[in-house]
């Protein structure tokens, strides 16, 4: 596991190591200066000339620091001062007449060079205002030049907690940032901006404190990830890995049930029933004949009679996929939010029909409090909420923070970065997955996998969090087989049959 600090929190972890640890803050600058370079030479970066953009704050000290260190062993250096005189950091100052001292000027304009790397050291991880004026248009030209670009710990205009472009943002090709990754460069859209990330350490440590807040991210390693899945032990049987009722598929919607109940098992699941529409089962006996078949007929009065068995009998609950949200459906997701106390995923047309839900029925699952696991996209959870899809893109951490908190369920909020949140825990920002997985059928698989894993005993949040993770990975091995454009549901699944494979092999 992998912490992911905001700006407050690094900031905090940096004074601390500072005042009550009593390591200077010239020697943090040092290594950080070293470790810029060593990460240059290790992307094997033409170092023959290069130019360095510093601001008045710590992070220019950094730039001049970088900038002896590289003239020190004979590189043709420019490094150029844009900041404010009077607003510069001692250690700065410090740095600037270490220059001076060595011979080494430095300039207060861009030159007119072709160079072969650019070095945006202008601001820090506190950055919080708009890019506007003489810094919009260095930046601007900074990302015209052609050479390879680093930005030194977080480029400058991404807001280092949102992601968010604050008006215009260095376009880095690498970034190197100091003891942990910061959320807005791997949050969209400062993610596209920071280009590949590399962590180096300081000799900073993470204050400790942080481990009994919740409002702190984290990540995992593949390493991390092979031992968070459930073991599977010689002495078992199909009983011992949980039975996962999949309700979804309405009439003419096969594929949806299809693809999460094949998710299912290919995580793990013992056994999968798929409660769906009578005109469903032919096709779906067909393409899984693993799957217990249980139908209902729309036309009959009493549809919904073998729910009640069916719910009693399931240890998870998949709900929503493909149910389309004509009144049968309706009638299914009510009865089940009403009759249902195991842990249940809700993904799809369940929630959109949630969406037109009063909260009287929502409350539904409180019997099962803190076990649902919803998996919405972000136009979902715009309805769900009653929040525009732009405020969600402008605040999603915040708002679902205080989502999970409200109404007490785990919510895997998709996108191009999955969080996932639950009241009291801190909240996971996923790194696995890409674009390739942008397809009908991607959210039924990511819905199958997190019952599969509830079914195996996981605790709900544990699920979900490993679930996002495990459907990354899966989309990264489709896409390698498949290109970035063909990939398929069905892609995606054998992509989990690949990962679980190799996270076998490395365990």
């Amino acid at each position: 596991m992998k912490y992911i600090l905001t700006a407050a929190q690094m900031k905090e972890s940096d004074r601390r190591m500072i005042e009550e640890i009593g390591v200077p803050s010239l020697v943090l600058m040092e290594r950080a200066a070293l470790q810029c370079v060593n990460a240059m030479k290790e992307e094997n970066a033409d170092l023959t000339r290069v130019l360095i953009v510093c601001g008045s704050g710590n992070n220019g000290g950094d730039g001049f620091a970088i900038a002896r260190i590289l003239a020190e062993e004979g590189r043709d250096v420019d490094v150029v001062f844009v900041g404010n005189e009077a607003s510069r950091s001692k250690e700065t100052c410090v740095q600037m007449q270490i220059l001076s001292n060595l011979g080494i000027s430095v300039g207060k304009c861009l030159p007119e060079r072709e160079y072969s790397v650019i070095i945006d050291a202008i601001f820090g991880i506190g950055l919080s205002r708009r890019i506007e004026g003489k810094y919009r248009e260095i930046i601007e030209r900074m990302n015209r030049y052609k050479g390879y670009r680093v930005a030194v710990d977080i480029p400058s205009g991404i807001d280092a907690d949102s992601g968010q472009v604050l008006g215009l943002a260095f376009r880095a090709d690498m970034t190197v940032t100091f003891v942990c990754m910061k959320a807005g460069m791997v949050l969209f859209p400062g993610s596209e901006y920071a280009g590949k990330v590399v962590e180096k350490p300081i000799g900073i440590v993470v204050d400790p404190r942080l481990e009994k807040q919740e409002d702190v991210f984290y990540t995992l390693d593949r390493s991390d990830i092979g031992k968070r899945m459930p073991k599977r032990m010689p002495d078992s049987n199909k009983g011992t890995y949980g039975r996962v009722l999949v309700i979804a598929g309405s009439k003419g919607m096969s594929g949806a049930a299809y693809l999460s109940a094949k998710a299912a098992y290919t995580t793990g699941a013992g056994l999968v029933r798929i409660y769906t529409e009578e005109t469903n089962r032919t096709i779906l006996q067909q393409l899984l004949p693993e799957a217990v078949m249980t139908t209902y007929d729309a036309g009959e009065a009493d549809c919904f009679k073998e729910l009640p068995g069916l719910l009693k009998w399931a240890g998870v609950v998949c709900l929503g996929c493909g149910l389309g949200t004509g009144e049968t459906s309706v009638r299914l997701v009510r009865e089940v939010l009403r009759q249902n106390q195991k842990p249940c995923v809700i993904d799809a047309d369940g929630l959109n029909l949630l969406s037109a839900f009063s909260e009287a029925e929502w409350r539904g699952w409180t019997r099962a409090e803190g076990q649902y696991v919803l998996t919405p996209h972000m136009k979902e959870m715009s309805r769900l909420t009653g929040c525009t899809l732009e405020e969600w893109k402008k605040d999603r951490v915040k708002r679902l923070r205080n989502f999970v908190r409200e109404e007490n369920v785990i919510c895997a909020l998709k996108d191009s970065r999955t969080l996932a949140a639950c009241r009291g825990q801190k909240m996971f920002l996923n790194r696995t997955g890409n674009a390739a997985m942008a397809k009908a059928g991607a959210g039924d698989v990511l819905a199958g996998v997190i019952a599969a894993l509830m079914a195996q005993g996981m605790p709900a949040y544990e699920a979900a969090v490993l679930g996002v993770c495990l459907h990354g990975l899966a989309g990264d091995a489709a896409k390698e087989r498949c290109g970035p454009y063909s990939v398929l549901g069905e892609d995606i699944i054998k992509g989990l049959k690949e990962a679980l494979n190799n996270l076998e092999e490395k365990s």
